[in-house]
């Protein structure tokens, strides 16, 4: 096997970058950028801690994110699983990648930055939901932001139905939670798991 283990190498088998590929890089939200973020319901959310990297799906009703200015974007951190290993990571090193997806669009937003949590009180009640709020709100100050090129969400045909995989072929949470430990309660776990979310979704 043939290893690159230097910038060197890598630069002799990639081509240059082109004139839009650096040319897209803000180092705060344009107009376009603003409707891009304002469109998407769904993020990645890389985070990098003294225990390891991770990487976390956050969804909202409406845009996954709130921009509060040219500068700043707001997380509000929902129900989950309580791992928290974004927020873990986050408090000691607040370095922070995002990744956000629009339905239909083939074009995809990057913001890097640096995060912070907060849970101020005004902060929090803006997040109002079904009469619940977060419990803390990830505020991510904007390094750089730019669109992705569409090749990859163009090959991989992400929007088309076509495409789709009929979920009853594929394994159930409960399935994967038995091989990870043989005595978990599959059959329980599945049954409820469709109601628990809808109680528990804010």
């Amino acid at each position: 096997m043939t290893t690159i283990r230097t910038i060197d190498q890598l630069a002799e088998i990639y081509d240059g970058v082109s004139e839009a590929s650096t040319a897209k890089v803000t180092l705060s939200l344009t107009p376009g950028y603003r409707a891009m973020i304002e469109a998407s319901p769904f993020l990645a959310l890389a985070t990098v801690g003294p225990d390891g990297m991770d990487c976390s799906p956050r969804g909202d009703a409406e845009s996954v994110v709130r921009v509060r200015d040219e500068k700043t974007v707001l997380l509000p951190d929902w129900r989950g699983n309580n791992r928290i290993d974004s927020l873990k990571n986050i408090v000691r090193d607040p370095r922070v990648a995002l990744m956000l997806l629009v339905p239909g669009s083939n074009t995809t937003m990057r913001i890097n930055g640096a995060a912070t949590v907060s849970i101020d009180l005004d902060l929090l009640e803006s997040f109002e939901m079904d009469g619940k709020h977060p419990r803390s709100v990830i505020m991510v100050e904007i390094h750089e932001v730019y669109f992705q090129c569409a090749r990859a969400l163009i090959r991989s045909e992400l929007w088309n139905p076509a495409r789709f995989h009929d979920p009853a072929t594929l394994p159930t949470a409960g399935q994967l939670l038995k091989e990870a430990k043989a005595s978990f309660d599959q059959e329980t776990y599945d049954r409820e798991w469709a109601a628990r979310a809808a109680r528990t979704m804010w």
